[in-house]
């Protein structure tokens, strides 16, 4: 199993400078990147100061200027925000300015506070049908002349300009929960980023078979990629983690204003809606919360990844954008980088050494 880091610019407060934000994420991408991460991925969103990722390539361009070897990816662009031409032409020079280094990763979008101002108002849930149309589309684009006539887009012939560098084009990733959009992305070629969110452990598996049955339906298709993201923090002292759940705790609460739009949202800072109005409110329960994230020691997150693992998960993505401070995202990082991933590493060339010696060896 590999690893990955979720970070964006974020901004929870009009004291903090919009200076520290992208002097704190090239910081964390940067120790990623030197520690053997996989991939950095960051999100689209809009008119939130928590999120700063108006258009997520423009980040990763920056990003790569700065990174050697991670690769870069969207998690995710928001399919309804954008038409095809655009995105095939963006995303194919993200992936030349990055140097063959993006991962394209797409979903119907999440928040009904950002799709009342960019999608008309529409129902978030109806995000799907937009995305289904316009993956295919993109992907056609890439190829080649194409001339589409669909539900919501229409257009004639046309190319993307430019072509991607990697061939035929980057991974597409497609964020899945339910069981047809599984179906869906593996049907077309994608991999699959997916999260249990806050729910327990038990979750992890009901997403794997998910996904193993999508596979299975597909047999046409080779097995694509599998990552799964939770909310992370790894500290020295097991006594720490009351902490570190509050802030898990009162992010939730951000989270459930712009899911919901229940709350306020001033000047694109979100307030943090009262606890009473919060959805599955079990899910925030402190001792919960510590036991279903990947909250711990070094010692206490192995075996709590090991789970990941054996549910078939090819990459892990720790998600650190939660209002975590910046030490606190510095030292999950280098704790996890010094004290997690070489036991992960020792596990892979150990599979990978043969069943018995040749004779005489």
């Amino acid at each position: 199993m590999k690893f990955a880091l979720s970070i964006n610019l974020e901004r929870f407060s009009p004291e903090a400078s919009m200076q520290d934000a992208m002097s704190q994420m090239l910081a964390l991408a940067r120790v990623a990147d030197e520690g053997g991460f996989e991939t950095l991925w960051t999100a689209e969103h809009h008119t939130i100061e928590c999120t700063i990722s108006p258009n997520p390539f423009q980040t990763l361009t920056w990003l790569a200027q700065h990174t050697d070897r991670i690769r870069l990816g969207t998690a995710t662009l928001v399919a309804p925000y954008w038409s095809p031409i655009r995105l095939a032409g963006e995303a194919a020079l993200c992936d030349h300015l990055t140097g063959g280094r993006l991962e394209f990763g797409i979903a119907r979008g999440a928040y009904q506070y950002e799709f009342d101002r960019m999608a008309g108002g529409m129902p978030q849930q109806e995000g799907v049908a937009y995305m289904k149309e316009l993956v295919p589309a993109v992907q056609k684009l890439w190829a080649g002349d194409y001339a589409h006539d669909g539900q919501y887009w229409q257009f004639p012939l046309a190319t993307s300009v430019p072509k991607p560098l990697q061939n035929p084009h980057p991974r597409i990733w497609v964020a899945a929960r339910d069981p047809g959009t599984f179906d869906w992305a593996v049907g077309i070629g994608a991999s699959i980023l997916s999260t249990p969110l806050s729910a327990p452990v038990a979750e992890i598996g009901v997403l794997a078979e998910k996904f193993r049955k999508a596979c299975a339906d597909h047999p046409e298709r080779p097995r694509p990629k599998f990552m799964m993201q939770r909310r992370s923090c790894v500290y020295e002292r097991s006594q720490d983690w009351e902490q570190i759940v509050r802030y898990s705790v009162d992010y939730g609460r951000y989270f459930e204003n712009l899911m919901q739009n229940i709350g306020t949202v001033t000047n694109g800072f979100p307030q943090a809606v009262p606890f009473e109005t919060v959805a599955n409110r079990g899910n925030y329960d402190p001792r919960a919360i510590r036991d279903n994230l990947v909250f711990g020691t070094p010692d206490e997150v192995i075996p709590k990844l090991e789970v990941y693992e054996a549910a078939g998960v090819d990459q892990f993505c720790l998600g650190l954008s939660y209002n975590l401070p910046f030490e606190l995202q510095m030292k999950t990082l280098r704790l996890f980088i010094d004290q997690v991933m070489p036991h992960f590493a020792a596990r892979g060339r150990d599979a990978a050494k043969p069943l018995f010696a040749a004779a005489g060896a």
